[in-house]
């Protein structure tokens, strides 16, 4: 019993205000590195925020430019090239951003569990900022390059307007030749419509005064705008040869032409055409290998004679035809002598 009085003597040890102590302690570096990075996380989200609105405007304006570009693709390749690259680093930009983000989150996830990698977190935040600082001067040099492709674009359009402007006066001259064209054609067609004319009456008088002087002889004739001659008058079979006879056949109208070639007035370009026609029965003798050759000597034969009667040689031409044109498909014998001729024709050159 006295051992036991004694021993509940002793003054008791107590530990809570010491443990209470270290808890308030420990409980005050929780508070201290969750302020920490809370206020990290708030800087670093400000700054973030302040980024996306600046990479916001960038896109807008990189959009409003690619707008602006897509109207001058034919003439600005380039221009679109740059605009492609600089879409390409924003791109980067923003992907960069997004892994930061991540970044940041797993960080924050793993300083809520251990207060003691504060130190560390800090060092990413630091690190995170300086990777956004340089992320800005990428946006700087990006919205650099937007102002450059801007003022490009407003030299290129200037450099249209001043094209346009051009091909306007060039389209105006263009204009004013054509109606001027349009004008002297019309005037052309006009003159050229009056001397047919006149050709054309002058033909009638030469046409009228061959029916006077010839009257209605059955192997010479007029067919259409032509006076027919049949070849059996001016010339003997298989022959290109004027006989005296038939240059007396010619003689009236070589007349005739001299009279009307008098009166008519030098500006009007007039020829005698003089063609020569055949049957379609071949012709191979010594002297012509062909009906070409032979239809083309009669025609010529008919010019020299004309030619030696005065008639101007520029104001007559020869033609062979051979057996091309008939005037009667038949194989009758008077189908062959119907084609068998010399027509004369009055005719504009």
């Amino acid at each position: 019993m006295p051992l036991a009085t004694r021993r509940s003597r002793r003054p008791s040890i107590d530990i809570w205000p010491g443990f209470v102590d270290a808890l308030a302690q420990l409980l005050m570096v929780i508070i201290f590195i969750l302020l920490v990075f809370t206020a990290g996380q708030f800087f670093l989200s400000d700054a973030l925020s302040g980024r996306d609105k600046a990479l916001k405007e960038l896109q807008q304006q990189v959009s409003q430019l690619s707008d602006l570009l897509s109207l001058e693709r034919a003439a600005n390749a380039n221009l679109q090239a740059n605009a492609a690259s600089l879409t390409s680093q924003l791109r980067a930009s923003l992907a960069e951003r997004d892994a930061l983000k991540t970044q940041l989150a797993e960080q924050a996830a793993q300083a809520k569990q251990a207060g003691d990698e504060a130190g560390a977190l800090r060092a990413r935040a630091e690190t995170a900022e300086k990777a956004l600082a340089a992320e800005q001067q990428t946006s700087a040099a990006a919205r650099a390059q937007v102002e450059q492709l801007t003022a490009a674009v407003a030299a290129l359009r200037q450099q249209l307007a001043q094209i346009a402007a051009a091909l306007n006066v060039s389209e105006s001259k263009v204009k004013s030749q054509e109606a001027q064209i349009a004008d002297l054609g019309r005037r052309l067609n006009l003159a050229l419509a009056t001397k047919v004319q006149e050709l054309a009456r002058y033909r009638s008088e030469f046409f009228g005064k061959l029916r006077e002087i010839l009257g209605d002889r059955p192997d010479i004739r007029v067919v259409g705008d032509r006076f027919v001659f049949q070849s059996e008058v001016l010339f003997d079979p298989g022959k290109a040869d004027l006989s005296d006879a038939a240059k007396q056949e010619l003689d009236p109208v070589v007349g005739a032409l001299k009279q009307i070639a008098a009166k008519i007035p030098k500006d009007i370009n007039w020829v005698m055409l003089v063609d020569g026609n055949t049957d379609h029965r071949p012709i191979h003798n010594e002297f012509f290998a062909s009906n070409w050759e032979l239809s083309t000597a009669r025609a010529i034969s008919v010019v020299r004679y004309m030619i030696a009667q005065g008639i101007p040689a520029d104001r007559l031409a020869a033609a062979g035809f051979a057996d091309t044109q008939p005037l009667d498909p038949g194989d009758s014998a008077d189908a062959f002598r119907r084609n068998r001729r010399i027509e004369l024709k009055l005719t504009e050159h």
